[in-house]
């Protein structure tokens, strides 16, 4: 069983359930992925709370903080602690005083699911604010896609057992994957690999993102947050994730399967 480390509830377990083959029923043991509440709390008051798989919750922490604009770097966050409650998780921070004040003055409430990107905010005009813009010369490599793909498939630990989670890999421009996060969210996976990054030290203009999901608004918004410039998925964008593609300057590719993609914005960085 996989566990993050000082956090005893499980990322997967065992169920008992009847598998049904050609008509008969066989009784099996399943591996089942878990989703938990995870409580972000910054300064002792809850900000979000998002249902998540209990693993690499302080890299999860650490990316949400930064592809929310909550902090504009690691160092802006003091402390960190992870603690085990009955109903879930908390994830405390401590933030500075200018961030905490920030935060203050902008703060929101999420009652999160895995799929929601929206959940409490509070206006339309706060929502068009949100993306960042990108400068970027990057370039993707002919194969890149493809390798990426190719290399992904055997890189999905959490979803071999379960079925159940979405990937966020981080690909050189080249193709080739050395980081690899999962979740039950898909943008809680990216979170998680922004945060690994950043704890990294990690370029976010060094490579791309390739998503084991569809490509919506909040993973464009999320990746232009911090830099990143091109965003590539297995699965179709939305329309509202192309418009903000295109404005944000961020290259956005979906259907990525083999030989094939298509490129909705910024197509000069794919060669």
């Amino acid at each position: 069983m996989q566990r993050e480390t000082g956090v005893g509830i499980e990322a997967h377990n065992s169920y008992g359930a009847y598998r049904w083959v050609g008509g008969a029923a066989t009784h099996a043991h399943e591996t089942v992925a878990e989703e938990v509440p995870v409580a972000l709390v910054y300064n002792g008051i809850s900000h979000a709370v998002m249902l998540a798989t209990p693993l690499d919750l302080e890299d999860f922490a650490l990316g949400f903080s930064l592809s929310e604009c909550i902090v504009g770097r690691p160092g802006e966050i003091h402390d960190l602690e992870i603690i085990e409650r009955d109903n879930g998780i908390e994830v405390h921070m401590q933030l500075s005083a200018e961030r905490a004040h920030i935060l203050k003055q902008h703060r929101r409430t999420l009652a999160g699911r895995t799929g929601c990107g929206l959940c409490g905010t509070e206006s339309l005009d706060q929502l068009a604010k949100r993306a960042a813009t990108v400068q970027s010369s990057a370039v993707l490599g002919a194969g890149a896609l493809p390798r990426a793909l190719s290399e992904l498939q055997g890189m999905q630990h959490l979803f071999r057992l379960t079925g159940a989670v979405h990937a966020a890999a981080w690909c050189g421009f080249d193709g080739a994957i050395d980081l690899v996060r999962e979740d039950v969210g898909r943008h809680n996976a990216l979170d998680k690999l922004i945060g690994s990054l950043a704890s990294q030290r990690r370029a976010f203009d060094g490579g791309f993102v390739l998503m084991t999901s569809r490509a919506s608004y909040e993973i464009v918004q999320k990746a232009a947050a911090v830099g990143i410039a091109v965003v590539a998925a297995v699965s179709a964008p939305t329309g509202m994730a192309v418009r903000v593609a295109i404005d944000s300057g961020v290259t956005l590719i979906g259907f990525v399967r083999g030989e094939r993609h298509c490129v909705y914005s910024h197509p000069e960085r794919v060669h």
